[in-house]
């Protein structure tokens, strides 16, 4: 057991300074005031003057790499452990991207596994950014049923040269899929889709709710402050479905993209929900420039530590509470994900969390009960790390 005494917890919400226990992976209890239970081992761990955060969510990075729009030598590396606790990420979805080809969901499974194994959590899409997909099973719907890892569909990619174009009607048999799927695997069988670079991105979502029974919050479009025309749209769209701002792209394409803590902000001025609003790294994935005749100029990869850094920023830079700040990347995710013991300092929820310093630094960081960072130092680093 570990009592951690008198740090200011932020659940998201501000729930002032309190003891909080932890029995193996669990949060079991939370109070002005805890004793050392007898009769067991309990680790007292004193956080006088730190912030008790939830630990991060990254609801879309490229765990087993991604790329390859270069050629075969452009082709992302897979995420190591240590840099996604250096961004206070205890839960990570991982998703295969733009080659669906080459790679495969099987190899994203494989690294959400071990990713466990190494002591967070994780989950997958089924999928690619092509229409028809791929999958494990043969069907959508199977993965989500039968795999337990397996949480929804995506990225497909819309509004994209790189996609492959799906239909209206590709669009709502593969989210009827994904939709019964969920129901069958008690998942949110959510469509994540990746928003292009081209303009009015959101009209087949709207024909797709339009033409069928699906629901506008079936779906997480992302990279939604890609470039201002669509983050204009963004902020319509928002205000009765999902939206999902990368944070990895920034400062990388700071010409055309809104950095996503202004993006936050921004959203909310406009009469977002905050409900409807998660953030997400691409890390691990590639992030290529391509020019007017689609010839590839750039080419980087997301940062899983972003998640952090804007979310600090939303609350340094751009002035809104810690709790405003806060729900992009963990509550709000794990909601929209359907992750119920995720996102939240509570009785009964899982044992995610962060400590920060005055300077918003990561002091401390347990991921299921166990501690991965202490003092700033990582403790546990991946398989094959040096």
């Amino acid at each position: 057991m570990i009592l951690i005494k008198e740090c200011e917890v932020f659940a998201p919400e501000n729930l002032g300074r309190k003891d909080v226990l932890i029995a193996g992976q669990k949060i079991v209890a939370i109070a002005k005031r805890l004793n050392s239970p007898t009769g067991v081992d309990v680790e007292v761990v004193s956080a006088k003057g730190l912030r008790l955060i939830p630990g991060l969510i990254d609801g879309h990075e490229h765990i087993a790499g991604a790329g390859g729009e270069g050629g075969p030598a452009t082709r992302t590396p897979e995420v190591q452990l240590s840099r996604l606790l250096a961004g206070g990420i205890t839960t990570v979805v991982g998703c295969l991207g733009t080659d669906g080809f080459t790679r495969s969901v099987e190899s994203v499974l494989m690294k959400a596994k071990a990713l466990r194994h190494e002591g967070i959590s994780a989950w997958i899409y089924t999928g690619s950014y092509q229409v028809p997909t791929p999958t494990i099973l043969g069907d959508i719907g199977r993965d989500l049923a039968l795999i337990e890892e397996v949480i929804g569909v995506g990225e497909i990619a819309v509004s994209d040269h790189r996609s492959s174009c799906p239909t209206v009607q590709e669009l709502i048999r593969l989210a009827a899929q994904a939709r019964v799927g969920g129901l069958l695997g008690g998942k949110a069988g959510i469509v994540n889709l990746h928003m292009g670079d081209a303009q009015n991105p959101f009209a087949i979502i709207y024909e797709v709710i339009q033409n069928s029974e699906i629901m506008l919050t079936q779906f997480l479009p992302t990279h939604c402050n890609r470039n201002h025309y669509i983050f204009e749209d963004a902020k319509s769209y928002a205000k009765k479905g999902y939206v999902d701002v990368t944070t990895g792209g920034y400062p990388f394409y700071s010409d055309s993209e809104i950095k996503p803590s202004h993006a936050l902000a921004e959203l909310l001025q406009a009469g977002v929900p905050l409900e409807h609003i998660t953030f997400s790294s691409d890390g691990c994935g590639s992030m290529p420039l391509f020019d007017k005749e689609g010839v590839l100029k750039r080419l980087l990869s997301g940062e899983p530590k972003t998640l952090f850094q804007e979310m600090i920023d939303a609350h340094r830079r751009e002035k809104l509470t810690l709790e405003q700040a806060l729900k992009p990347v963990t509550a709000n995710v794990a909601d929209v994900l359907k992750l119920a013991a995720k996102g939240r300092v509570a009785v009964g929820g899982d044992a995610d969390l962060v400590l920060l310093d005055r300077e918003d630094r990561i002091r401390h960081l347990l991921a299921r009960g166990e501690f991965l960072m202490r003092e700033g130092k990582i403790l546990r680093k991946g398989t094959f790390e040096a």
